[in-house]
């Protein structure tokens, strides 16, 4: 089973979201280690730990933006070139009985193509370094389960942790989701049809009012789809805390810096089609907010994006390469973009982006590589400056960098 099959599906099969579709194939991990846990029954151990060196073309300093509006600014730091440790996680799951449980520990770090680096999951987390725990209800020979605590989000097909997918870049998709969140989820999987509705925080913000639902069918082993939707059911207010955002750390950022996003209804579908060593999944995803002069937001503003992801691997050899490509077209108003709420790149940003990863491995022990390239169409309207990257703010393309080495177990 590969790492994504094999973490995801691990933590998803507690709570038999999508009854884990086919899913793309980024690194083959060995089997859990199996523990003795006594009155517990058997428990079962994985993880993963890696560090990259990364480059960044077009990077520039945060203080060169007098600190505001700075959609290309590296939030690794103003190098353009550097190392650094990137994931550390170890996953501890009883997953068998009706009373089962799955504790995540660790620091996770998330590269979104074009925007540098988020800050660590111990950083921009509520929850520090626990990354999931949550208890879930398995009554034997029931198609329904319940799971309550720190669950992973319904949206999407890529998973939060990069070192769960094919490649190391995050798309403009994933970055407009949802990750971890505390709630409920009930999960219903018969035959090829799962469904999953999930209730909780959205954005890690501690305030009980997001709804995710996703609902899936497997047409053979190698077709499958999934439809999923995200959305608040009233409103989030710009003094709750929410993701970590760039350098700063979860108690010093707030859902004002960014209301459209906790504040959203999203909608989206992917298609997953398998043949011989080739995964191809395409994604759509649209999101709007709302105006609510309340939360800053003065008109209603929306994002598109549509992704095609691919994984091939070469047989039984140790090599595999995965890729994505997409397309992404947001729109603000000139009042919203003037004072720096915009979805992603910049106020009424379009444009493509691809990544290409080839990975090696061996075993426990894997190396790959992250080339992407992203090209800016417009990245300002209503005649406000131009947004982009270099200093001057004025060059529409960007090239990054990443070379990763760690191991899973």
């Amino acid at each position: 089973m590969n790492i994504r099959q094999k973490i995801l599906c691990l933590t998803v099969s507690a709570i038999a979201i999508a009854a884990c579709a086919p899913t793309a194939k980024a690194m083959s991990g060995p089997a859990a280690i199996q523990i003795d846990g006594g009155p517990l029954g058997p428990l079962e151990l994985s993880g993963a730990a890696d560090g990259m060196a990364y480059f960044f073309s077009g990077t520039q300093r945060y203080a060169d933006t007098g600190g505001i509006g700075a959609p290309a600014t590296n939030n690794a730091g103003p190098k353009a070139v550097g190392m650094q440790f990137m994931n550390g996680e170890i996953e501890l799951q009883k997953n068998t009985g009706v009373l089962q449980a799955t504790i995540e520990v660790g620091s996770t770090n998330y590269i979104y193509l074009g925007l540098g680096q988020n800050p660590s999951s111990i950083q921009s987390f509520s929850t520090g370094p626990l990354y999931g725990a949550y208890v879930t209800l398995a009554p034997t020979g029931s198609p329904v389960t319940i799971s309550v605590g720190q669950v992973t989000g319904l949206e999407g097909y890529e998973a939060g942790q990069e070192f769960n997918n094919a490649n190391i870049f995050l798309s403009q998709i994933a970055y407009v989701e949802s990750g971890q969140g505390r709630g409920v989820i009930a999960n219903y999987a018969s035959g090829p049809v799962s469904a999953s509705v999930f209730f909780g925080d959205g954005y890690d913000t501690g305030v009980f009012n997001s709804l995710q639902a996703v609902a899936g069918y497997t047409f053979n082993s190698n077709n499958s789809v999934d439809v999923y939707y995200g959305g608040n059911l009233g409103r989030t207010g710009v003094h709750a805390n929410t993701y970590g955002n760039g350098s700063l750390a979860y108690s010093n950022s707030y859902v004002g810096a960014a209301p459209e996003f906790e504040n959203s209804q999203m909608v989206g579908a992917f298609y997953s089609y398998t043949v011989g060593h080739l995964n191809l999944v395409p994604e759509l995803q649209y999101e709007y907010a709302k105006a609510d002069a309340t939360l800053g937001i003065q008109k209603g503003m929306s994002n598109i994006v549509g992704a095609v992801f691919a994984d091939y691997s070469f047989g039984t050899s140790p090599y595999s390469v995965g890729a994505w490509v997409e397309y992404f077209d947001q729109h603000e108003s000139v009042a919203d973009a003037t004072n720096g709420t915009y979805w992603f790149y910049g106020p009424n940003a379009t444009g493509e982006a691809i990544s290409v990863t080839p990975t090696w491995q061996e075993k426990d022990i894997f190396l790959r590589a992250d080339v992407g390239a992203l090209l800016l169409n417009r990245t300002s309207a209503y005649g406000l400056p131009k947004y982009g990257y270099g200093n001057q703010h004025n060059d529409s393309f960007q090239l990054s960098g990443l070379l990763e080495t760690g191991l899973v177990f």
